[in-house]
């Protein structure tokens, strides 16, 4: 870890989780969270403003346990990095809004990165460098997509994605049908562990001759499943969840790993990297090394406390946006629900200048 590396803070937002992590080129300084899953387990999925409401409540003392852990001050930093988008608009404008004070108040440059790309962007922290291009699968609640990164600063490419349920939605929904509580994915895959993965023959959604080779849906899968279980407690039947639950995993993972690999072999790209909260899952760990192993790719996976939503992630992307020189974004970036994973950032106009004209006594009572 060399001095002059850029020294960044990240904050994500974009769901359930306030992340706020600081590092220093690609080593990791800082990784705090304050998570408000248990508050959303009541209801079992996430609620958009109670979300919105507990980051606004862990936002300033996040960042103050951050900035402890590494060790630095806040006037030390080179730049504050934030998830512009995609996620729940609510959530995201409070990190957004948080970012936006923070670089104004301490005159330092503000950088609104990819919630996606930021995923990718985090295996930086554990396993080095990103090869140039990388292919990456992004799985997690809200998204399932293959993407190839030749720059992932400025040139992020989808090959693929759900067209529908994203694979750890599809875990929460069967995981609520065997009433198994919430999040779903860490219950499923501890119970998988203990089943039969070739006990029940679940479909494989899009992976006909004819179905579009990178695209993912598990909305058929989750309705065969729940009809499964339906059919045997109708008969009086005793369902055998964990089973259910590995045959239902193989079937997630089988594809996941299958359309990945292909698509390392048809872009000739030698490596594959997994991100997102599903990169935690054991069994889709397990089956993408066996499988690409096999196909001589390299697999990168960055540790199970990476992959779920961090502000690790989003500083490293924004660390990696300083020492490239990327335009940093304007004080008016706003919140993105919807931002294209094309848009690695939100860069600013070609016109604006530096923070300039912060006044001194405004960051001497920000932080003395």
């Amino acid at each position: 870890m060399a001095a002059d590396e850029p020294l960044v803070l990240g904050i994500e937002t974009s769901c359930d989780e306030t992340g706020v992590g600081i590092v220093r080129g690609t080593t990791l300084l800082a990784d705090a969270v304050a998570s408000s899953v248990d508050t959303h387990a009541r209801f079992g999925g996430v609620v958009p403003e109670i979300a919105s409401r507990a980051h606004l409540e862990a936002m300033v003392p996040t960042i103050e346990r951050a900035l402890k852990e590494a060790g630095v001050s806040a006037r030390d930093l080179d730049g504050i990095a934030v998830t512009s988008g995609p996620g729940l608009a609510g959530a995201l404008l409070v990190g957004v809004s948080a970012a936006k004070a923070y670089a104004y108040a301490l005159g330092k440059p503000l950088y609104g990165v990819n919630h996606l790309a930021s995923h990718i962007c985090v295996d930086q922290l554990e396993h080095g460098p990103l090869p140039e291009p990388t292919m990456a699968l992004l799985v997690s609640g809200g998204h399932s997509s293959l993407l190839l990164a030749p720059d992932i600063t400025s040139d992020v490419r989808p090959l693929g994605a759900t067209i529908d349920d994203a694979a750890g939605e599809a875990f929460d929904k069967i995981a609520r049908v065997l009433n198994l509580g919430f999040p779903g994915g860490p219950v499923i895959d501890r119970l998988a562990k203990e089943g039969d993965p070739k006990s029940i023959a679940f479909p494989r959604g899009l992976t006909g001759p004819r179905d579009a080779p990178y695209d993912f849906s598990f909305s058929g899968l989750k309705t065969s499943v729940a009809r499964w279980i339906e059919a045997k407690r109708a008969a009086g039947e005793e369902v055998p969840v964990r089973d259910v639950a590995a045959s239902f995993q193989e079937a997630v993972v089988d594809v996941l790993t299958r359309k990945a690999v292909r698509a390392c072999k048809d872009e000739g790209v030698d490596h594959l990297m997994i991100g997102g909260g599903v990169a935690a899952n054991s069994r889709l760990r397990a089956l993408a090394e066996e499988r690409c192993e096999r196909a001589g790719v390299r697999l990168r996976v960055p540790r199970p406390g990476l992959c779920t939503d961090n502000g690790a992630m989003v500083a490293a992307l924004g660390a990696e946006m300083v020492a490239r020189n990327r335009r940093p974004s304007d004080l008016e970036l706003s919140a993105d629900s919807s931002l294209p994973v094309t848009e690695p950032h939100v860069p600013g106009a070609a016109h604006s200048h530096s923070h300039d004209h912060v006044h001194e006594i405004s960051k001497d009572n920000l932080y003395s």
